[in-house]
């Protein structure tokens, strides 16, 4: 008798294959750019202005406007206030990314909150009207979604966070595909805490399991999804620091045994390591040949030395979004594995780490 299995990603199969392949391009990657308004009033706080929709337009129009941006960032994930906001010349965000030949994305989840009967973990909200919003999101012109969940090594992980995280991301990604958009499936194992680099590779082979069980499970098709993980670094408090190429060897043999070679795209976070940091260690694992386009989906990595730079003036919008394109840049060099490092600012070596970070 003759079994047959199906993995199944509906109407959209072709065009979510090559929207994915399109994001995994050479030399390119993601800009993170969906904060929600309260994440974005702590930005804008940080140089003094007002969590006004008006400043946070402002903000967002720099970001969006930088000549030639496209070259090194083929996607933009967004908050769903800037999917449907305009520029602050008019525009609408999305034509203005498409224009520059950027990817529209959009985050989908609704937020972290207390896993009951867990030790002190969260889950992640957000499936129910999710398929409603999707195929919202696609009409307005998204391609592509985002939904972050956590693990916290200090608090377990406990089975029951780890298998919820996974079957939460695994319903969202099969019901993302389902309506037009290509999930990135982002378990971030969080830096908190005072673990070596041992654990958090342990930690992260049983969290990248769960998560592949279950999209199987679900019918995803890995050809249309991306993933984005932490890359494997000790805890942000352990005294013996990791070296990018130490990073690398970890990271890239975590892939190797979790990850199929289907997957076309690893766009990892950056997750408060410092601008500089993110980028050396992106670098070092595009120094050896690997089955998938490794490289990044930054937000703080990004854009931490392009916000102060524009301090909420205009006529620091030039100075600002030239910063942002130096880091765009340095990004796309380590992705093509060609990044030296040399001549960095101070403040792009700066960390940028936040216990029990909530987006």
């Amino acid at each position: 008798m003759a079994v047959s299995f199906t993995i199944r990603a509906g109407t959209y199969a072709d065009e979510l294959v090559k929207t994915a392949k399109t994001i995994a391009s050479p030399g390119r990657g993601i800009l993170a750019m969906d904060e929600s308004n309260a994440t974005c009033g702590k930005r804008l706080a940080s140089i003094g202005l007002e969590n006004t929709e008006a400043n946070r337009q402002a903000y967002r129009t720099l970001l969006v406007t930088a000549p030639g941006l496209g070259q090194y960032i083929s996607g933009a994930i967004l908050f769903e206030e800037t999917l449907y906001q305009s520029t602050t010349d008019g525009k609408k965000m999305v034509d203005v990314l498409v224009a520059q030949n950027i990817m529209p994305g959009i985050k989908v989840d609704k937020g972290l909150v207390p896993l009951a009967g867990s030790n002190d973990e969260s889950w992640c909200q957000g499936l129910d009207g999710l398929a409603s919003r999707c195929a919202a999101y696609y009409q307005q012109g998204a391609r592509f979604a985002k939904w972050r969940t956590v693990v916290s090594i200090p608090n377990g992980p406990s089975a029951l966070a780890v298998k919820e995280a996974a079957w939460g991301l695994a319903r969202y990604a099969a019901i993302a595909q389902d309506n037009g958009l290509v999930p990135i499936v982002e378990p971030e194992i969080l830096l908190d805490g005072d673990h070596g680099i041992e654990r958090t590779f342990e930690v992260a082979q049983k969290v990248w399991a769960e998560v592949f069980f279950y999209m199987a499970e679900n019918n995803v098709m890995y050809e249309g999804i991306l993933l984005k993980p932490s890359m494997v670094t000790p805890g942000a408090e352990c005294k013996e620091k990791a070296t990018p190429e130490q990073v690398a060897e970890y990271t890239l043999k975590l892939l190797h045994r979790r990850i199929p070679p289907a997957v076309p795209g690893i766009m990892f976070l950056s997750g408060g390591q410092s601008e500089v940091e993110a980028t050396l260690n992106l670098n070092a694992m595009n120094q050896r040949p690997n089955p998938w386009h490794v490289s990044f989906s930054y937000a703080r990595a990004l854009q931490n030395t392009c916000l102060k730079t524009w301090g909420g003036r205009p006529e620091n919008v030039k100075a600002a979004q030239d910063t942002l394109l130096v880091r765009a840049k340095a990004n796309s060099l380590a992705q093509l594995g060609k990044y030296t490092g040399e001549g960095e600012s101070a403040e792009a070596k700066e960390g940028m780490y936040v216990k029990n970070y909530s987006y």
